[in-house]
């Protein structure tokens, strides 16, 4: 099968920092699916790993990255019950195994959910890695629910970006929640309108704008952006006994203590420990991704597909990543095979 790969970390301008080659098909065990792989979307989780899984080094086969896919079941293990021949899944991946972008990918059947019918493959690629993050965080970590906090007010701070996009939907339109959304520029400004943010503040003077949009504190905040550079700000904004979650790398220590007199709730969210872990609820991705593929089909949430390359190729992955690291992306990129 084709794949694309690197062998060394380089930066995307490196004409060997993506490198198509050929590779053997695997084989299903136990409950992986072989899925023939259709399209595939692009993460900050993909130029973070490209850059640094082969620093200063050079692997002896090239790595395949690549954490969110649309396909068609090929062949099934000798375990799974979920799916089977023929059927089109919508997935994540886990950080252990290879990637999707290749042909051919290999993938535990509890990490698949159905692919949304109403939605093209590139528009249903876009999607599931920051759903299965934004519901994770939302309802697993946060433990929100509409019953219990339908019109509470809550802070996202990466309105604009591919996780922010799909967790202003959920915040909105299936948690009823007032959410106020993180964009400074025009058209970010406009996007989180369009996925629904009540109120966009510039994250540059987060205290003072929230404040100023008549908010003294806010009942919770997830951070997608910097947990380190917006902790202050997240402190003095979180309600007393409320919670904040982030999914954002700390580059130095963050200080808990200052949520201590508000006795304020902190979780982490990472999308993969599920899979990492093989935990006992790992099906739940599962669960999650067939009912974000229902609220898609009926129109409840939207893609967030903003750009579509066509073709499986070296200087497709180049642009992609390019678009990525440059920081101001909105919405998600996808490659289409």
């Amino acid at each position: 099968m084709k794949a694309i790969g690197f062998k060394t970390s380089l930066p995307i301008s490196e004409s060997e920092s993506f490198i198509e080659f050929e590779t053997e098909k695997p084989t299903p065990k136990g409950h992986e699916l072989l899925v023939k792989v259709k399209a595939v979307s692009v993460n900050p989780a993909d130029f973070k790993i490209r850059q640094n899984s082969a620093k200063n080094t050079a692997l002896d086969q090239p790595k395949i990255i690549g954490w969110d896919a649309v396909g068609i079941v090929e062949e099934v293990g000798s375990a799974a019950t979920l799916f089977k021949r023929g059927d089109e899944v919508f997935y994540a991946g886990d950080l252990g195994k290879q990637g999707s972008n290749a042909e051919y990918q290999l993938v535990d059947e509890r990490i698949v959910g159905k692919k949304p019918t109403r939605l093209s493959s590139e528009a249903a690629a876009a999607m599931p890695l920051t759903a299965l993050t934004a519901w994770e965080i939302l309802i697993d970590r946060l433990r929100l629910s509409k019953e219990r906090d339908q019109n509470k007010s809550i802070l996202i701070i990466g309105g604009a970006g591919g996780v922010g996009s799909i967790a202003i939907q959920i915040a909105k339109k299936v948690l009823g929640l007032k959410v106020i959304a993180t964009a400074s520029r025009r058209e970010t400004i406009d996007w989180t309108k369009k996925m629904g943010a009540d109120i966009v503040v510039n994250h540059k003077n987060l205290v003072e704008e929230v404040r100023n949009a008549g908010h003294q504190y806010v009942d919770y905040i997830v951070d997608f952006v910097d947990v380190t550079f917006y902790w202050d700000g997240m402190a003095e904004l979180i309600k007393p006994q409320g919670h904040i979650g982030s999914i954002s790398d700390n580059a130095n220590a963050i200080a808990l203590g200052k949520l201590k007199r508000k006795s304020v709730t902190f979780s982490w969210e990472l999308m993969f420990t599920r899979a990492i872990f093989q935990t006992e609820d790992m099906i739940r991705q599962h669960e999650i991704l067939n009912q974000v593929a229902d609220l898609l089909d009926e129109g409840t949430l939207q893609s967030t597909l903003t750009e579509t390359l066509q073709g499986l190729t070296a200087d497709n992955f180049k642009l992609a990543h390019k678009r990525l690291e440059s920081g101001a992306t909105i919405g998600k990129v996808v490659i289409k095979f």
